[in-house]
């Protein structure tokens, strides 16, 4: 049986016995995995790279890691577009995933013969970043160089690997329906799981035998990685590009603006050049209820030229209408996220200043985020097997319970693990300042442990929502606007990093974390997540689904 809008890899119908389903899902789940191990692994323990091996300050590094992050986000935009216009999210994922192997390779180099980075310094003895070679000239631009290479390999592979494989399942088909809605919770599950072996095998080659060897194991699993998810294009079901998505949100918005004096139409007849798209909403005549203005574009004029930028189909209306109705969200969404990258980055830093000693063990600071990870599948997997079908029977949703209101509960926790955060920071302080002692490093556990709750709600939350909510034909763009998300929140989280120096003389200036105040910055962290989940709840109980959440 064929599928409108995909074809097999020979551009025939696709064949639903031979292509797709959880077979083709698996080699897409495996490259997901490198990924993670590679990419999420390395991007949690970069500042202990920068700050130890390139003698940035703390702030610094902070700001050079977010700012990675967010730009590696941004390059979704680029995969996301290109992927829906003109090429398949298969041959994206092709095209772009070897320039992330060529980063990390870049950053091996680097990191393995000393003319390419600053002069081992002790930055602890020497009791300040300003007596500590920091990484200058041509070997700053080639770590920039290796990152950005990085940023883009990563960018446009997460802007398909989530959308590839929710192409291999047709939400028409009851039985691919149920395998569809999983789908998300187990993509956030591998990612888990990459990042928990990464965080295991990786970290502890980067801190035991050397950043080079860490660096290049990640750039040998990406190569694995292509080699597998290309080995299985025989089973895939591959997507047909529509052609631009913003040039028809555009076309909407100029024929709607030259249509403005003109009366709404009382009834709007069918294009034969209409996109072909399958309606994905419950109620058609709900979807022209709001952003009327926009209803202008399918009004036809005698006389005129009725060409796409004056006259436009009802199906490039609602993909554009679809986009607007998402923006509240996607915004309250960014500054919901801030304080979560900024988490991470500072409890790795904060673990640096503690008693990292387990018995005859070194325990990595960024090794404990694997009891976040740890507890995040364990929830993951008693969240789809069990606590769906229970909440399913009192609320009547598909889902139990629906996406907006999973990533709400998510941003509540989040408000809690900040708290939490900066108690223990306080309690850091406080021990080494009146006893001398540095408290051990697994007080860092219990914050680890409601992060991982957090992101369990809100990571896959938004992944869900932004995917099955956006049009058929924008897909790939829907997760790059999830993703969009983390890398705004991301670039904010740095541009507060300065404002509060700024503002507070230093709160997290200099390389000491023991003169800083990483305690009043928690709190205001916290702050920051409490007023952003109201605004979300606010845009959140606006918002009216486009597919009905009880289907």
């Amino acid at each position: 049986m064929a599928i409108n809008g995909f074809e097999d890899w020979k551009g025939n119908p696709i064949n639903k016995e031979r292509h797709g389903g959880l077979k083709a899902a698996y080699f897409i789940y495996f490259m997901v995995v490198m990924c993670a191990m590679a990419y999420t692994t390395n991007m949690l323990n970069m500042v202990t790279y920068l700050h130890g091996t390139m003698h940035t300050s703390i702030a610094s590094s902070s700001t050079i890691v977010t700012t990675f992050y967010g730009v590696t986000c941004a390059f979704t935009l680029l995969g996301g577009f290109l992927s829906d216009s003109y090429l398949s999210r298969f041959k994206t994922i092709l095209i772009f995933a070897p320039f992330e192997f060529l980063g990390f390779a870049m950053l091996a180099m680097e990191s393995h013969f000393p003319s390419l980075r600053p002069k081992a310094c002790n930055i602890v003895a020497m009791q300040g970043i300003s007596k500590c070679e920091q990484v200058h000239g041509g070997n700053e631009v080639l770590l920039c160089v290796a990152l950005f290479t990085i940023a883009l390999g990563e960018g446009c592979l997460r802007a398909n690997l989530a959308s590839f494989g929710g192409d291999q399942f047709d939400s028409d088909d009851p039985v691919e329906s149920q395998l569809k809605s999983s789908f998300f919770n187990w993509f956030g599950f591998v990612t888990s799981l990459g990042l928990l072996t990464g965080l295991l095998l990786i970290v502890w080659i980067e801190n035991n035998k050397g950043w080079d060897y860490g660096f290049g194991l990640s750039s040998v699993l990406v190569s694995i990685g292509i080699a597998v998810i290309a080995s299985g294009f025989r089973l895939y079901r591959f997507q047909i590009p529509q052609g631009s998505p913003l040039t028809r949100m555009l076309q909407v918005f100029v024929a709607a603006f030259r249509n403005r004096k003109h009366s709404f139409p009382e009834r709007v007849e069918e294009d034969e050049g209409e996109i072909q798209e399958e309606s994905d909403h419950r109620d058609g005549d709900k979807q022209y209820m709001e952003f009327k203005f926009l209803d202008k574009a399918l009004i036809k004029i005698d006389g005129r030229n009725t060409g796409v930028w004056s006259h436009c189909s009802k199906a490039q209306v609602e993909e554009t209408k679809i986009v607007l109705r998402m923006l509240p969200i996607f915004i309250g969404s960014v500054f919901g996220y801030i304080p979560i990258p900024l988490l991470l980055t500072f409890s790795v830093q904060q673990g640096t200043a503690m008693n990292t000693k387990l018995g005859n063990i070194n325990v990595s600071p960024a090794s404990l985020l694997a009891i976040g990870v740890i507890l995040m599948m364990i929830l993951i997997i008693i969240y789809d097997r069990f606590f769906v079908p229970l909440a399913r029977r009192f609320t009547g949703y598909t889902r139990g319970i629906t996406p907006l209101q999973r990533i709400g509960a998510g941003f509540i926790v989040l408000a809690l693990a900040t708290s939490v955060s900066a108690l223990i920071e306080r309690r850091r302080k406080h021990a080494l300042e009146m006893n001398g002692v540095h408290i051990s490093v697994l007080w860092l556990s219990l914050q680890f442990l409601i992060f991982g709750i957090t992101e369990m709600a809100v990571f896959v939350g938004l992944l869900e929502f932004f995917n099955t909510e956006i049009s058929k034909g924008m897909k790939s763009l829907g997760t790059a606007l999830f993703w969009c998300i983390l890398g705004f929140s991301s670039l904010l989280g740095s541009a507060l990093i300065q404002v509060v120096n700024r503002a507070s003389n230093g709160w997290l200036h200099g390389a000491d974390l023991n003169k800083s105040h990483l305690d009043k910055f928690y709190w205001l962290l916290s702050c920051i997540a409490s007023l952003s989940f109201f605004n979300f709840l606010y845009w959140s109980m606006k918002y009216t689904y486009i597919h009905d959440p009880h289907k």
